[in-house]
């Protein structure tokens, strides 16, 4: 099975560009079209948050137009940028999107179980993983105990080096670790938020960020870290599960580039 992760697309209104620079639809089009053009094509795409720019009705209906053409299933979560309710209306014709409530699910009857979880706050950079997110979090991994399993989150639930980032990170994630913990099925925890590939062994697992398929966040380790971005590649993730191997995950760019060529020039 092979899950493309698309993630933090920030999708604005026609005609509009985010920070006055970033055409985010543009760039979430291009990501579609990489994706449907890729051999063999995913089984599923998922995009895990901070799916427009503004939280608008005009960019919700921009967003459900330009995932589209997708040729697999896709499933979105919500991230810091995101209004549960609009959210919840745009994709409520898909039919996993929980009627009410924390907008938290799991997809069934693939090799990989997604198991999706809401880490938003109105009104907050930050996420947050509640009592009640996490009783429901551990229940539906109880359900299931011996299917291999990927949960899908906006907030990283790991602190990552890049300090003002990590100042809008995930309240509660002691707790979470240790739901996590009790549930060894769980091959990876795909995230956004950070606009960058990060990796981390947590909890008995892998917790990672996706790239965004726009912009990328400057990557600065130092303690004077301010909140700049970079017209970088855009990016996404391809998770190959193979049940005689496990998980592996791929980090790509997105663009026409050069090549393929013989390593041997003939």
């Amino acid at each position: 099975m092979i899950v493309a992760q698309l993630s933090d697309p920030h999708v604005v209104a026609p005609g509009q560009v985010l920070y006055g620079r970033v055409d985010t639809p543009a760039c979430l089009a291009r990501a579609v079209a990489e994706v449907n053009s890729l051999d063999p094509l995913p089984d599923v795409t998922v995009i895990t948050g901070d799916l427009v720019g503004h939280e608008t009705p005009e960019e919700y209906d921009h967003l459900r137009r330009l995932l589209a053409p997708l040729r697999m299933p896709f499933f979105v979560i919500p991230g810091n940028h995101d209004n549960r309710d609009l959210l919840r209306q745009t994709f409520e014709r898909d039919g996993y999107l929980p009627k009410d409530g924390f907008l938290q699910y799991a997809v069934e009857h693939y090799p990989l179980r997604l198991v999706a979880l809401d880490t938003h706050i109105p009104g907050a950079g930050g996420g947050e993983l509640c009592d009640e997110r996490l009783a429901w979090l551990d229940s539906t991994l109880a359900a299931s105990p011996d299917q291999p399993t990927l949960l899908l989150m906006h907030h990283p639930p790991f602190p990552t080096g890049m300090r003002r980032m990590d100042g809008a990170g995930l309240r509660n994630s002691e707790a979470f670790a240790a739901v996590v913990q009790r549930h060894p099925q769980i091959e990876r925890i795909l995230c956004g938020h950070l606009h960058r590939a990060i990796d981390r062994r947590f909890a008995g697992t892998i917790a990672g960020t996706a790239p965004s398929t726009a912009h990328q966040m400057v990557l600065n380790l130092g303690p004077q870290m301010s909140l700049r971005y970079r017209l970088e590649p855009a990016g996404y993730q391809l998770h190959l599960w193979q049940e005689d191997t496990g998980l592996v995950t791929h980090t790509a760019v997105i663009g026409d580039w050069p090549g393929p060529f013989p390593l041997q020039p003939s």
